[in-house]
């Protein structure tokens, strides 16, 4: 059994926690980095890693999606409650930019990347690695974590362009793998293409994935993103394994036996 690490879910959105989690255990998952959306988010999030703190690991952000709905104020509330529990978290994430029209009509370009750099100056100032959305947003997203001289970040579930994905490693930043390594060509591409020292594996639970069968993902699904590396590097699993765990401790300063 490979011991492995889910390095985003949002077990916040999920039913059953605790038997989701003794599930993960018992398939080999030996840490959870569980992120945040927005203010609501993470503080279940810190209730849950609260309740199993040797297991989930917290990361507290606000999401882009989230911007569309907020008032600037409680932008401001969430970036207060955020360094108010920095302490706790071992990651700023869920952040990052979306630039997908439906988004960028109620939530613009320049109101996400404001707030971005707000959430990247907290990471910087208190060596928090971050947990980065990207989509439609590459290079924008990785400009904004350059400029703010962030040391540690990973580009979560990336399918951007090539040349944006050679700066992220050259920079020393990760990419991590989810179930969609199964199917989905732009994020296979970037996992192919991604130095083994910089990739980390993921779930993003509990996110709906396949083509023909679909089902909704969990903790344990880690599996299946492990699986899906594997077979697409030619590596075997027992390598990717225990890569991605070492990857993931140094990432995230987390206090795990390897």
């Amino acid at each position: 059994m490979y011991r492995l690490i889910d390095t985003h879910a949002h077990l916040d959105e999920l039913e059953n926690v605790h038997s989701i989690l003794e599930k993960a255990k018992e398939l080999g998952v030996i840490a959870i980095v569980a992120v945040g959306s927005d203010y609501q988010s993470n503080m279940k999030i810190l209730e849950i890693s609260q309740r199993y703190s040797s297991f989930v690991h917290p990361a507290l952000g606000l999401h882009p999606w989230r911007l569309a709905s907020i008032e600037s104020s409680q932008v401001d509330e969430n970036l207060q409650f955020i360094e108010q529990n920095i302490a706790t978290a071992v990651a700023v994430g869920e952040i990052g930019l979306d630039y997908d029209k439906r988004l960028v009509k109620v939530a613009p370009k320049e109101l996400q990347k404001d707030v971005l750099r707000c959430l990247l100056a907290l990471a910087r100032k208190y060596a928090k690695p971050v947990a980065i959305h990207s989509r439609y947003a590459w290079t924008d997203s990785f400009q904004l974590a350059k400029d703010a001289r962030v040391d540690k970040a990973v580009f979560h579930w990336f399918t951007g362009f090539s040349s944006v994905l050679r700066d992220i490693i050259s920079s020393g930043y990760f990419i991590s793998a989810t179930p969609a390594t199964e199917y989905h060509e732009e994020h296979r591409r970037a996992v192919r293409e991604t130095t083994l020292n910089r990739l980390l594996l993921e779930t993003d639970c509990p996110v709906t994935y396949g083509r023909e069968v679909k089902y909704k993902s969990e903790p344990a699904d880690v599996l299946r993103s492990l699986t899906a590396v594997a077979q697409l590097r030619e590596v075997d699993e027992a390598t990717i394994a225990e890569q991605t765990t070492r990857n993931a401790i140094s990432l995230f300063s987390l206090d795990v036996a390897v």
